[in-house]
């Protein structure tokens, strides 16, 4: 869920919106002036960020990813107890 707030609002109710944001996984967007300025989330969730965007940046790995979505499509998949074993045996 996302929390919207003024910055003159925020400082007294700092402490209640980080045990959102670290609990629930709620961010934050603060405003200024009623024009949004910054947000605030869990460092998980921006690590995520991160990671997604690291992704995304890779072509080859889009690539993988398209090919491997057009595989489930068409069923070509691989059953969980097929998967475990040859993994096992790797």
């Amino acid at each position: 869920m996302t929390i919207t707030i003024p910055l003159t609002e925020l400082r007294p109710k700092l402490p209640q919106i980080m045990d959102r944001i670290s609990k629930r996984f709620d961010r934050c967007v603060i405003t200024r002036h009623g024009k949004p300025e910054a947000v605030l989330l869990s460092e998980e969730d921006y690590e995520g960020l991160l990671e997604t965007i690291e992704i995304l940046s890779d072509k080859e790995a889009v690539k993988r990813i398209k090919k491997a979505k057009a595989e489930i499509r068409k069923g070509k998949t691989v059953p969980l107890p097929s998967l475990r074993q040859h993994i096992e045996h790797v």
